[in-house]
């Protein structure tokens, strides 16, 4: 009898072949490589193109900051550039973002973005340090703060410490809608905590298979230890789309088989070279390369997060920072 990990061997090896299920799987299907569009001819003969997801999604009302984590099963699957182009996709779009770099061991948001943090998190201990000097101010209004280790080290906080940088960091919510907080990889408690104080958690993955084995790793830890079983995947760097949904298809009924956790897709990625000339140029790809096939990939992933169904916030902002400091 197969167990779940021999299954995850034969899944990343292409070799499982699956019957037709009772169910259709809830993993929904990756977004075209660009974005669907109307063209609307208003009077006056001025061409307006609509998105076609604004005649089927409608965005949830937002009470609180969305809190998002980003995370991976390992490292060098592109996780930290998605997390600053998905910021400034959404900024385009108008919304208000703040990405807080939470990869203790890579923090890499510093080089794509093309900027040097003189101030982190811990810093806003000291009295006379507010927030606006930690925040960078990066493309499309994107706030940026460096310095997820402040937050790693709260155990060892004062009570006056901790409610100072409650204080402090509170005011984020009044300057953003969303939240990205860019995670380490792998399933370390550093990174846990990030991913399991956040409300909603997008794991990227690539179709490498030691990519696949370590994305599982973190779908089993987080289909154990988080209260809401809801996972959203991105698969990047894939060929063509029929690898992406071979992956997420994959991923999904494997989930649903052995987790008992049904996998939303955001989307794919297509494999472009223009990501590391980005990367090389230290400027976001979006930036840098705004007509690019990635770059719009990446735009039709940020639409999705935006608009694609309902979007239940359950801590917020505040209950993500009381959870993080240990209130």
């Amino acid at each position: 009898m197969k167990d779940q990990a021999a299954s995850l061997r034969e899944l990343v090896q292409g070799k499982i072949e699956y019957g037709m299920p009772q169910a259709a799987p809830r993993v929904a299907p990756a977004p075209p490589p660009t974005p669907s569009v109307v063209v609307v001819p208003p009077q006056g003969g001025v061409q307006t193109v609509v998105p076609a997801y604004k005649r089927v999604f409608r965005p949830t009302i937002r009470t609180s900051a969305r809190v998002i984590a980003i995370t991976s099963g390992k490292g060098g699957v592109g996780k930290t550039n998605l997390t600053v182009n998905l910021a400034i996709a959404m900024g385009k779009i108008g919304r208000r973002v703040m990405v807080i770099d939470a990869d203790l061991g890579m923090a890499n948001v510093d080089v794509v973005l093309g900027t040097v943090s003189k101030h982190h998190l811990m810093q806003l201990l000291k009295p006379e340090v507010t927030l606006e000097d930690v925040l960078i101010h990066g493309p499309y209004g994107v706030k940026y703060i460096s310095g997820g280790s402040a937050i790693e080290r709260a155990v060892d906080f004062t009570p006056q410490e901790r409610q100072r940088l409650m204080d402090k960091l509170t005011a984020c919510e009044s300057m953003a809608d969303i939240v990205l907080v860019d995670t380490g990889a792998g399933i370390g408690r550093n990174v846990l905590d990030f991913v399991l104080a956040a409300d909603e958690v997008i794991l990227v993955t690539t179709p490498e298979p030691t990519a696949l084995t370590d994305a599982y790793a973190v779908m089993k830890t987080y289909s154990l230890k988080s209260g809401k079983k809801d996972l959203k995947i991105v698969v990047n760097r894939v060929y063509d789309e029929a690898e992406g949904n071979e992956v997420l298809t994959k991923l999904g009924r494997t989930s649903e088989k052995f987790l008992s956790m049904p996998l939303t897709s955001l989307g794919i990625i297509y494999e472009d070279r223009n990501v590391m000339n980005a990367v090389k140029k230290q400027t976001p790809l979006l930036a840098a390369y705004p007509d690019a096939m990635s770059a719009r990939c990446i735009e039709a992933v940020a639409k999705n997060v935006l608009y694609g169904g309902q979007h239940e916030i359950r801590w917020g902002w505040k209950g993500f920072l009381q959870k993080m400091l240990n209130f």
